[in-house]
């Protein structure tokens, strides 16, 4: 009876642990942030691309800052096309996230850009940094470093439902 039992709960965990791979989300207040990653950068490389996904569950608010001990600077950027050109600058203001949307941070658009990184990224670490929201406050986040090619990352997670990698990588 007991081995019965034991294989159903290894079938049972085989069938939903996919979703559990994917799994890797914070929260401060009405904000989640989902699945933070980076690209690993080349050998030698100063600066390094951030994204990730907010969820506003709440009111306005704004993402105003991001530090990270892995690099000199972290800045919110926005890269867009003005005529026929790719223009990427810092948002000072940091990114809008109105009440209800969700805001991608991602290539191409609205991201993270590490700055002055001492150590290049490696794929399969994570980096360790802050979020700082104008309403919500901050919160201690972890970017999956994925490959230098680009695609996120998946996360592992032990069975107890903790990062695999918590507290290597940095």
């Amino acid at each position: 009876m007991k081995r019965h039992f034991s294989t159903r709960l290894a079938l049972a965990l085989l069938l939903f642990a996919p979703g559990l791979a994917l799994a890797h989300d914070f929260k401060v207040g009405q904000i989640e942030i989902d699945h933070p990653h980076a690209r690993a950068m080349l050998p030698g490389a100063k600066v390094g691309g951030g994204y990730l996904t907010i969820i506003n569950n709440g009111a306005d608010d704004r993402l105003v800052a991001i530090v990270t001990t892995r690099a000199g600077d972290a800045q919110l950027h926005e890269m867009k096309m003005d005529g026929e050109v790719m223009v990427m600058r810092e948002l000072k203001d940091g990114v809008a996230l109105p009440a209800g949307a969700t805001v991608e941070l991602k290539p191409g658009g609205y991201h993270v850009m590490f700055m002055n990184v001492g150590q290049p990224f490696k794929e399969g670490e994570t980096v360790k940094a802050t979020l700082t929201f104008e309403k919500a406050g901050s919160v201690d986040v972890e970017f999956a470093v994925g490959p230098a090619a680009g695609g996120a990352p998946e996360k592992k997670h032990d069975p107890a439902g903790q990062p695999a990698d918590a507290g290597h990588g940095q």
